[in-house]
């Protein structure tokens, strides 16, 4: 009996097979995630929401009929490993389509790998801009590339903030590159200099030395683009360092996530940072999910954890579309989707060097009495934004 294969999320691909779903009482979803390794705390938190959709999917009858049962296993968020297991999936056990891996370097991997087998590939959450901008056919992508994570935090600088200096900080990927290039972009759109942008190793544990740069550029805003470990790590040492700043800023990744918050204490207090999603989005289903996930796991998702979810929804949606498990029908299904999910509203579309890329509306949040809150677009917002922020030495100690 054939399977088929599901992959959600933000560090994920599919990996079993249906061949002959009418006959298939299962579709089992093999998910390759970052289960150990430094970007194991996203895997965790797909892992979750993997599940969760997956059961509120079998509860309403499954997809096509079949009882998705999920596989996952730990990719180590490795690009060669993330290609492995889609090669296994597509040529072994012939899955006509791939979804999921949670870093742009493994999403890159099999995006290669599924336009060389004609096989569509759903992205979740790699976010580089060229893994849409290459004019692949058969890759779709549901998150926002990096240079549109901004797209709310760009509001909040011109509109609030007003800076004339910005200091960049990238880790040395995929996904750091294209955040600082797609940054010094919009800096220079908004008429605002940039005085120091440098990139780092990811994994660094002194972070002094370029620090020691940044404070004697005094720039207005530090914005920075890391992981959850190098986030709170930089922003423990700018408090050590007593940087000043009127604004500390992420983009999205590591700074979204709660774990952020744990790891740097009251050194978070006031980072700004872009995001894709809150539990508190306008979008039917996101608060339900939230709090379920918060049920299981005592704190609210990601916006990993949203796009996970909501992969599943639009694999699901593609896949009744599509009548049968062909990869073109699958591809065809895929281009025609127009659906509003928890995470938001997902349709696929060509614009400027982009193809098969999803466009939505991201947010602001801000660290305040050490909790993420919404601060921007206004319409949105959980909590009134604290700007400017207090220099080190008058905040409480």
């Amino acid at each position: 009996m054939g399977k088929l294969v599901k992959v959600l999320g933000v560090a994920v691909v599919g990996t079993a097979l249906v061949a002959s779903p009418a006959l298939a009482k299962t579709l089992k979803i093999g998910i390759p995630l970052p289960l150990t390794g430094s970007k194991a705390k996203f895997g965790e938190i797909e892992r979750r929401s993997y599940e969760i959709a997956a059961e509120e999917i079998n509860a309403a009858g499954g997809i096509n009929g079949m009882q998705i049962e999920l596989d996952i296993q730990d990719s180590q968020g490795k690009p060669e490993i993330a290609r492995a297991i889609a090669e296994k999936l597509v040529d072994v056990a012939k899955q006509p389509f791939l979804i999921g891996a949670y870093s742009s370097s493994c999403s890159k991997a099999i995006a290669a790998l599924a336009e060389e087998r004609k096989v569509p590939y759903l992205v979740v959450t790699g976010a580089a801009n060229d893994i849409t901008q290459k004019g692949y056919e058969y890759v779709f992508r549901m998150n926002p590339s990096v240079e549109y994570y901004t797209s709310g935090f760009r509001g909040f600088l011109r509109e609030v903030v007003k800076p004339k200096t910005i200091a960049i900080l990238y880790e040395a990927t995929d996904f750091g590159t294209s955040g600082s290039k797609s940054m010094v972009k919009e800096a220079k759109r908004l008429g605002i200099k940039v005085v120091l942008n440098e990139k780092y190793e990811s994994g660094a544990v002194d972070f002094k030395p370029i620090l020691s740069q940044v404070k004697a550029k005094r720039p207005d805003v530090i914005y920075m683009v890391s992981y959850v470990m190098d986030a709170a790590l930089l922003m423990r040492q700018i408090k050590e360092l007593r940087i000043d700043a009127k604004l500390f800023a992420g983009g999205a990744a590591g700074f979204a996530i709660p774990e952020f918050v744990e790891n740097a204490k009251d050194a978070a207090e006031y980072v700004v940072t872009a995001t894709l999603w809150s539990p508190f989005a306008p979008y039917r289903g996101a608060r339900e999910f939230a709090e379920k996930y918060k049920k299981r796991a005592g704190k609210y998702p990601s916006y990993h954890g949203a796009e996970a979810y909501s992969a599943l929804y639009v694999l699901k949606d593609a896949l009744e579309r599509a009548g049968s498990m062909d990869s073109e029908a699958i591809k065809k299904a895929l281009a025609a989707t127009d659906l509003v999910t928890a995470f938001g509203p997902v349709k696929f579309e060509a614009k400027g060097k982009y193809k098969n890329q999803n466009f939505m509306d991201t947010l602001v949040l801000q660290v305040i009495n050490g909790k993420h809150e919404v601060i921007w677009p206004k319409k949105f917002a959980t909590a009134k934004y604290v700007f400017p922020i207090p220099r080190w030495r008058d905040r409480r100690r």
